[in-house]
């Protein structure tokens, strides 16, 4: 299958108890509306989200004058995609290093994205190199040198254990004098209620400011796409403490809902960069507003 066929099997499930709702046709009521809040609050778009969605769904429905659920189904995904539609951008890697900082609790896929990521700007003739500063995890630092041989990037790392800012800051030191395009900084995934954890990514921040005032030019937040709404509770802690300018949502090709894409981003205007859709190297995709709220949601014209 291609990348869009698979984000869609992903999120089959959603999207066929969403088009349920709605491809029978029939006049827009208060049942269609209460059905279909239902349905996208079981998608981890979250009851307050929903109810601030539907006050501006109903008053659009309203002022438009649309009937029938069909033509108020398609209004309902331009709305999504609108919302999911960030103009933050990345920018064109004009300084060296550019320096992208990838945060997350463990278990979310983090260092994988990070190869992944290494893997693709890689494939475009950037020099890339990898920074092990999750010293605390054990075999954080073996895994990443693997991603590292594998994508043919440059690595740097101490020993497990060792000062997470002083790695940040000697990878930051390796990629200029290398001539490195962009540095990708691994770090540690403790529970993200940590105070530990976020003084030691402050640190981080500290250091790497100081000597590289451009940097990070990216703070990526890596989340897993079936933890629901609980991924809001670690975007809004990494978010306070580092400020985050992007989003990386994982696995997209299982028994994720697919709403809290749409939930993260409306509630802290971070736009998603990538997503997740398998374990393949390449898996890794750009995020694509209008084809994931056509994947979720799918076309009741078609049904």
């Amino acid at each position: 299958m291609g990348l869009f066929d698979r984000l869609k099997a992903g999120l089959s499930k959603t999207r066929s108890q969403i088009t349920n709702i709605v491809r029978i046709g029939g006049a827009v009521d208060d049942e269609f509306f209460e059905m279909l809040e239902e349905a996208l609050i079981a998608a981890d778009l979250g009851v307050d989200l929903i109810d601030r969605i539907f006050d501006d769904f109903r008053a659009e429905i309203k002022r438009k004058g649309i009937k029938n659920k069909n033509d108020a189904y398609t209004l309902l995904k331009e709305m999504l995609a609108e919302d999911l539609t960030v103009t933050k951008t990345m920018g064109e890697f004009p300084p060296k290093p550019w320096v992208i900082l990838v945060v997350g609790i463990n278990g979310v896929g983090k260092t994988t994205t990070i190869g992944k990521l290494a893997h693709e700007l890689r494939q475009t003739g950037k020099r890339v190199m990898l920074g092990a500063a999750d010293t605390f995890r054990a075999g954080a630092i073996e895994q990443l040198k693997i991603w590292a041989d594998r994508t043919g990037s440059d690595f740097v790392a101490q020993h497990e254990g060792a000062d997470a800012a002083s790695v940040a800051f000697d990878s930051v030191e390796a990629a200029k004098k290398r001539g490195v395009d962009v540095l990708i900084l691994d770090t540690a995934g403790r529970l993200h209620v940590k105070a530990n954890l976020m003084n030691e990514l402050e640190k981080i921040l500290r250091v790497i400011k100081r000597n590289t005032p451009h940097a990070p030019n990216e703070i990526l937040l890596v989340v897993d796409a079936t933890t629901g709404q609980n991924a809001m509770k670690q975007a809004e802690a990494f978010n306070e403490t580092v400020g985050l300018t992007g989003l990386v949502i994982t696995k997209l090709d299982g028994t994720a809902k697919g709403g809290i894409a749409i939930a993260m981003t409306r509630r802290f205007n971070i736009p998603v960069r990538k997503i997740g859709i398998g374990e393949g190297i390449d898996d890794l995709q750009d995020f694509d507003p209008q084809a994931y709220v056509e994947a979720m949601l799918g076309d009741i014209s078609c049904q």
